[in-house]
């Protein structure tokens, strides 16, 4: 581009090469692209590709299965489920296959229709997803209640689809009588007491709940046993089976569970929950027998509210 100086009383004029094919310019000025070659092979996520060679399984489990490094595109790993793919590129799927189950968790009560277990903190009540590389309660018996994760104690399985009907039933009807122990931070103002909130799903943050005065009626009663300067070993009775209902609970009277990572401050080896007791009838003559289960408190939840003394 040429720009002339000005002189005194003369107009300036300001000129550029004109270029000599007009498509060009075009171009340059981002009013029209440049065809494509035509022999150019278009790319496709792995993902995509993925779906195409292995419906046996859905999209979320092979984006997992890419993130887990089970996918190799040419020889390399893959890590992304967005990586751009040639249509000739070598893709291999290569899901480890499933281990053989660790030993099941100690036996509480079995016989042939119900298997009551000691859940340990970790295990999973549920698959998640398509492809879950961890065992569940489900790999023992069919589910017929759950617990959290990061909660440990009674829980029961049955072994047949009548007896699981039967227990399920029981729970929506609220004649099962479950009792739980809690660590939690801090001392509630009463030693005893019935918690009557509502709870309803946190819609800000959808995976956790809270109290909420259009929620679900939830009552919890608890019950101080144990103490010291800063902890507080509680017996809570859940009245109903709202989701995340004691946690929930504790966290609105200020004395979150001890190790919650949703609503507390996430301190501690793990969540201080236990399920201890469960009263339940199971199949037997006269319509049933009414059986109560109890799993042994865990040491580590009386260590947290021993005195100084007793340490």
């Amino acid at each position: 581009m040429d720009i002339v100086s000005p002189e005194k009383g003369k107009t300036v004029i300001i000129t550029g090469k004109k270029f000599s094919k007009p498509e060009l310019s075009r171009v340059v000025n981002g009013d029209l692209e440049l065809a494509k070659e035509d022999n150019a092979p278009e790319k496709s996520r792995l993902d995509h590709l993925l779906v195409q060679q292995h419906p046996e399984y859905n999209r979320s489990s092979l984006q997992t299965f890419i993130k887990n490094g089970y996918v190799t595109v040419d020889g390399e790993v893959a890590k992304k489920p967005n990586t751009k793919v040639l249509p000739e590129a070598k893709i291999i799927l290569n899901v480890p296959k499933a281990t053989d189950l660790p030993p099941r968790p100690p036996v509480i009560y079995e016989d042939e229709h119900v298997l009551v277990l000691d859940k340990p903190a970790g295990l999973l009540s549920m698959a998640k997803g398509e492809y879950c590389p961890e065992p569940t309660l489900e790999d023992y018996g069919l589910l017929v209640h759950r617990l959290d994760r990061d909660t440990s104690g009674v829980v029961i399985l049955a072994k047949d689809s009548t007896t699981q009907k039967m227990l399920r039933k029981q729970f929506q009807d609220r004649k099962t009588h479950k009792t739980y122990y809690a660590v939690v931070a801090g001392h509630p103002k009463l030693d005893e007491a019935m918690i009557d909130l509502p709870i309803a799903r946190n819609l800000k943050r959808p995976t956790t709940f809270q109290v909420d005065q259009n929620g679900k009626s939830s009552q919890t009663y608890y019950k101080v046993l144990a103490k010291n300067d800063k902890y507080s070993l509680l017996e809570l009775k859940p009245t109903t089976g709202r989701t995340h209902q004691l946690r929930v609970h504790l966290k609105y009277l200020g004395v979150p569970i001890v190790g919650d990572v949703v609503y507390g401050d996430g301190k501690g080896e793990r969540l201080f929950l236990h399920a201890k007791e469960l009263e339940i009838t199971i199949p037997g003559e006269n319509g049933g027998k009414r059986k109560i289960f109890r799993s042994e408190l865990p040491k580590e939840f009386l260590d947290y509210v021993r005195n100084d003394e007793e340490k």
